[in-house]
């Protein structure tokens, strides 16, 4: 996927989702994904973590979609935990879990050394300019109910896919993960893409 450009990324995106999510608002979802209002399919999935460049959250929300997809249909998943889940969820769960990052960062500039040149030069880079402060995983499944209603389990996986990383009572992630696999499935492909598809692409 590294390869291919941002349009078709793009397009897969949209593919997979009128795909999988038939649900009632899924049409609505997409349009403001599509719309000015949004920059989805052009903001970065970190500052300086992973997928920090244009695109960077819509190629990140493409791996943790196939991570999610090949770990649900692993044997031991299915016959040994008794895991399962429709198309719809596995599309909507990870397409849609970053969604608070929509509209999150902006661009500014500061000083850098030319790597080749060793001249100070203006670049840009990305920070941090959150307008709806509401969280992380909880924020993501406030934005999908205002225009679909999820299930219980998918609500949980998006709210809790950050894991034990997130800040809060340890507990309660560790009892989410119990009530509903499903986040921790999540959880799992959401570490998979980051930690490894996606490993050194900070810089890019």
């Amino acid at each position: 996927m590294e390869s291919i450009s941002i349009e078709d990324l793009k397009e897969r995106f949209i593919d997979i989702y009128r795909s999988n999510i038939k649900r009632d608002g899924a049409d609505k979802m997409l349009e403001y994904l599509l719309s000015p209002q949004s920059d989805f399919f052009t903001c970065p999935a970190s500052t300086r973590y992973h997928g920090s460049f244009e695109g960077g959250l819509l190629w990140h929300s493409l791996h943790v979609y196939e991570c999610l997809k090949a770990y649900m249909e692993r044997e031991r998943v299915r016959d040994v935990y008794g895991l399962t889940a429709s198309d719809e969820t596995i599309a909507l769960v990870a397409l849609l879990h970053d969604i608070c990052k929509v509209n999150f960062y902006s661009v500014s500039m500061r000083n850098a050394k030319n790597e080749q040149t060793g001249v100070w030069e203006k670049v840009p880079y990305y920070t941090v300019d959150d307008k709806l402060p509401y969280g992380h995983g909880e924020k993501s499944v406030y934005i999908i109910s205002g225009f679909m209603r999820l299930t219980r389990e998918e609500a949980f996986a998006i709210r809790f896919h950050m894991g034990f990383s997130q800040p809060g009572d340890v507990n309660i992630v560790g009892n989410a993960f119990e009530m509903f696999p499903l986040a921790y499935a999540l959880h799992a492909a959401d570490m998979e893409a980051t930690v490894f598809l996606e490993r050194g692409t900070s810089k890019k």
